[in-house]
């Protein structure tokens, strides 16, 4: 099978990631497993919440120890908690043919580009600001102020988008999975991002 793949993928909450990656799933398994990055935190766990799919829950003396190592991909701290990619497991896949996905935010995404030329990175954009603007509130999950606060932090994000190896607007879902699957078999093929 070969090497697998690693793709950092970066868009604004409501553009589709999850259900790409989903589709994503169903196109490659089970000849070539999809495995979604768990990131590690320091803040206690949810209700309902599962250690290891959800995050790797660990004490801050861990998660400091694990960064100063140098084996987080990417770490940030947030509301007094901290965030990181721990590297391992993702090597791990690699090596055994996965294709590795990293949905995170852009500053993250920077850091793991920063330190891994292997990594190809996606941005996911809306159709528009209108369009993604209409599936938030389509969700019904956010207040008013929330949903203006997350599409400040989309229009920021988007602002970012050029600084990924491609783009990939998801005006249909049918045409972002099948371009998200061409950039994955071109990459697997060994063809220069």
């Amino acid at each position: 099978m070969g090497k697998g793949l690693l793709i950092v993928m970066s868009g604004p909450s409501g553009v589709g990631k999850g259900t790409i990656l989903e589709l994503l799933r169903a196109h490659y398994e089970p000849e070539r497993k999809v495995f979604l990055s768990v990131s590690a935190t320091t803040r206690g766990m949810r209700p309902g919440e599962i250690d290891g799919y959800h995050y790797h829950f660990i004490d801050r003396e861990h998660f400091v120890e694990l960064r100063d190592r140098g084996e987080l991909l990417e770490y940030a701290e947030y509301a007094g908690n901290m965030y990181g990619t721990p590297a391992s497991p993702i090597d791990s896949h690699i090596a055994n043919g996965d294709i590795v996905v990293l949905d995170i935010e852009t500053r993250g995404a920077f850091q793991v580009m920063e330190k891994r030329d292997d990594a190809v990175s996606v941005f996911i954009m809306p159709p528009d600001m209108d369009e993604l603007e209409r599936r938030l509130r389509g969700r019904g999950t956010e207040t008013e102020e929330q949903i203006q606060r997350r599409m400040a932090i989309s229009r920021s994000e988007c602002g970012h988008a050029e600084k990924y190896d491609y783009i990939i607007y998801n005006d249909t879902l049918d045409n972002a999975v099948e371009a998200f699957c061409k950039i994955i078999d071109t990459n697997l093929n060994g063809d220069v991002k």
